[in-house]
């Protein structure tokens, strides 16, 4: 049992939690603004050997996530529209300005970190401006660390059958714990926000919707695996003792955040 590990676990979960629950969406905007900046330069250096990411077009991308309640809700789509393709065409420009000593990978995985990381984020903030967002949020949270930590503890206890040579030490036993483990927490709070706050959510498809969120959080687990096999490192960083770099603790929270936006609009 990874003692550091635990201990980070307890220290950082409230912290995350009284943000979520006592911040005004300014501060949340930020919060996640600073996590989506970490996490994408621990992105970019990995990446340092064997591409040259530019570095303050992603910085841009990820400080509009603490501007995203600071721009009136009419332009919001539209602004999030347009993103993509300036994107595209400044990296473009940079390929032509500097006389392709920036090349067409550099930029191809730039782009790549900006969507991976800044824009999938952007749906978190973005969820807690809706109606009850402060509220649906937690089952991002708990469908992302609940699948990490049953995973994690059944893995180690039960996993006999390997899963992927992304990841060696994850199990299909592990994996299969993990998207229980994650309804454990959902169903109990689904129960909580029907009983305290009157919401009315279905079980059935909450749960439906909890098990897609934990199998998509794997995948997000998984995919940032394949990226640290891809240059060679174990940990993005050693932020956080006994989890590695933001992008090590918050991989599955990435990819699940767009598609719970959608999903969660169904209940």
């Amino acid at each position: 049992m990874n003692l550091k590990r635990i201990i980070t676990a307890l220290i950082g979960f409230p912290v995350v939690a009284c943000i979520l629950i006592f911040g005004n969406k300014y501060v949340i905007d930020v919060f996640f603004a600073i996590a989506a900046a970490l996490a994408l330069y621990e992105y970019n250096h990995a990446l340092k050997l064997k591409a040259k990411p530019i570095l303050w077009i992603g910085y841009v991308a990820c400080g509009l996530i603490a501007s995203i309640h600071i721009i009136p809700i009419e332009y919001l789509v539209n602004i999030i529209g347009i993103l993509i393709p300036t994107t595209i065409l400044i990296l473009f420009l940079h390929v032509i300005i500097t006389n392709m000593k920036i090349n067409i990978v550099d930029i191809a995985l730039t782009l790549f970190g900006i969507c991976y990381i800044a824009i999938f984020l952007l749906f978190i903030p973005t969820l807690m401006g809706r109606e009850n967002g402060k509220l649906l949020i937690w089952y991002i949270i708990f469908a992302a660390w609940g699948t990490d930590v049953f995973a994690y503890f059944i893995g180690r206890k039960f996993g006999k059958h390997k899963f992927s040579a992304v990841s060696p030490k994850k199990s299909i036993e592990g994996c299969i714990g993990g998207t229980l483990g994650s309804l454990i927490f959902i169903i109990p709070y689904t129960i909580f926000l029907n009983n305290v706050y009157n919401m009315n959510i279905n079980y059935f498809l909450i749960s439906i919707i909890g098990i897609i969120l934990s199998l998509i959080g794997q995948v997000g687990d998984f995919s940032a695996s394949t990226i640290k096999r891809y240059v060679g490192i174990k940990d993005y960083s050693n932020l956080f003792p006994g989890h590695g770099g933001m992008l090590d603790r918050i991989d599955s929270v990435i990819f699940i955040a767009p598609f719970a936006y959608f999903l969660l609009m169904l209940i």
